[in-house]
């Protein structure tokens, strides 16, 4: 991920005039060499480094909510006060300097250093964690942030350390991003966090009641606390053919490589099978490389279900101008060696095949280990499962919907990251209950699509502007409760609403 930014603004150090602040508003700047910001909240005056540790959004275009800002592009928060990660996907904390007042103007002086971390209430003997992605990945970091000491262990079943999997499908199989844009974090930040991160290493038996796990590879380990973060794996329809060498999921590092070195041997036509947000935005990412595209899929027009028909016009159109070719009301009746068969008979020409049809939660090992499952292991508002000192986190967690009643298991990035932190302080016994709006975020060439809260379905839509014109907002309403905001190119309007329904959430927990 690129962090080149042209620095502008002041020198915050040689002093802003305090009237050049607005409360609320941050003014960008620079200190120490990198963006940095001054915002003013009430009496007080905050400097923080204006560069989100995500993807290197710009902050000071963010939302300032209290002593917080949050980032306009993927919505990671941090503390004003102390740079301190709030809310995912933020990485690492902001840096953050002290800020003195003379003679009508505020001064960025020496940078803070943080505070060290509070002891848990709670040290189990040893926690490991099984899964290294998003939510896995959150978890062991969001320990030594939190003061855990103990021995912690990361396991992962694929062969990567913990990676930046949105970009898999978006900028990376775009031929945009290089592989060191990758990494969640950089060599060696695993061995000086005393981490031990262990790849390709699955996970077979789970006996919770000796605290202890197996590995295929069969070494054995004992845990205080256990976190289950094992994911999703995606669905490969059961057709003629689906076995071929040409073939492929797209969930993986591996999988987005094997695509890569297909295209680079000479793949010049594929078809996915799917119009998911990972079909669509592997069709795009497609096309960019200059290979020609079909999509196969059943429903009559992309992403409606979740978008509505006016947004999922667009981005079907996005598609069509790319170049893209639709097969809507068809499925794929087998795969050969050259085309893919559809279920009318059409023959479509294949030199590449990607699935792109969901996933499905990864329960096997909680299955074995006789845990509560319902679509997914069934935790509660700490996200513990069944088993004593047994969390789950991610795709595969399925939690009581703290402000629509009922249970959500949802599938985005952003909200395993949240899960991961918020389990890895419950198990430290902190007892907070997840309460987090989900967001996503998708990718279509040019076109990028935020999405805050979670509707299912609704009865009214509300729109504001039009989706041809690069700006557009639509609320999804239940009655009178709003349920989920969809927007292209309303960012802020897209953190006003993630900022409202946090309170909204919050209002219906106290009065539950």
């Amino acid at each position: 991920m690129s962090d080149d930014h042209e620095l502008t603004g002041p020198d915050l150090s040689q002093g802003v005039e305090l009237t050049a602040l607005r409360d609320g508003e941050p003014l960008l700047g620079r200190m120490d060499g990198q963006a940095a910001m001054l915002v003013r909240r009430g009496d007080a005056l905050h400097a923080v480094a204006a560069t989100c540790s995500h993807y290197s959004g710009p902050l000071a275009e963010g939302l300032v909510v209290g002593e917080t800002v949050r980032c306009p592009w993927h919505h990671a928060c941090f503390s004003l006060r102390t740079g301190a990660v709030l809310g995912p996907p933020g990485l690492s904390p902001l840096a953050c300097w002290a800020v003195e007042v003379h003679g009508g103007k505020a001064y960025a002086r020496g940078r803070l250093q943080p505070a060290p971390a509070a002891k848990p209430p709670r040290s189990p003997a040893s926690v490991v964690i099984i899964g290294a992605g998003a939510a896995g990945e959150a978890a062991a970091s969001g320990l030594r942030e939190f003061g855990y000491t103990g021995p912690v262990t990361l396991l992962g079943a694929e062969a990567s350390a913990p990676l930046d999997r949105p970009n898999l499908s978006k900028d990376y199989l775009a031929g945009h991003a290089p592989d060191d844009w990758l990494p969640l974090r950089p060599e060696g930040y695993w061995r000086e966090r005393g981490i031990t991160l262990l790849t390709g290493r699955r996970v077979v038996a789970l006996d919770t009641a000796a605290h202890r796990l197996s590995c295929a590879d069969g070494r054995s380990l004992g845990y205080g606390a256990l976190l289950l973060a094992t994911g999703a794996q995606p669905v490969q329809p059961a057709l003629p053919g689906a076995d071929r060498s040409h073939v492929h999921t797209l969930r993986t590092l591996a999988d987005v490589r094997a695509i890569i070195a297909g295209i680079e041997a000479g793949a010049r036509r594929a078809v996915v099978v799917g119009a998911s947000f990972i079909g669509l935005e592997a069709a795009a990412s497609l096309r960019a490389r200059g290979v020609e595209v079909h999509v196969v899929a059943p429903e009559a027009q992309p992403l409606a279900r979740v978008f509505g028909p006016r947004l999922a016009d667009h981005v079907r159109s996005v598609h069509d101008a790319m170049g893209t070719v639709f097969h809507l009301g068809r499925k794929p009746a087998a795969i050969h060696a050259a085309t893919v068969e559809l279920d009318d008979g059409t023959q479509v020409g294949a030199d590449l095949v990607v699935f792109g049809v969901g996933v499905r939660p990864d329960v096997a090992l909680a299955q074995q280990a006789g845990l509560r499952l319902d679509n997914g292991i069934v935790v509660d508002a700490f996200l513990a499962t069944s088993a004593p000192d047994v969390y789950a986190a991610g795709d595969v967690a399925n939690w009581p919907d703290a402000a629509g009643g009922g249970r959500l298991r949802i599938e985005h990035w952003a909200v395993a990251r949240a899960q991961g932190r918020q389990a890895a302080r419950n198990l430290l016994g902190y007892a907070e209950p997840f309460r987090s709006v989900p967001f996503f975020w998708s990718q279509h060439g040019e076109v990028a699509l935020n999405y805050v809260g979670h509707a299912q379905q609704w009865d009214r839509v509300e729109e504001e502007g039009d989706p041809a014109s690069g700006s557009y907002l639509c609320r999804y309403f239940q009655g009178e409760r709003l349920l989920a905001v969809a927007s292209l190119g309303r960012d802020l309007d897209s953190l006003r609403a993630e900022a409202a329904m946090q309170v909204e959430m919050q209002a219906v927990v106290q009065t539950a």
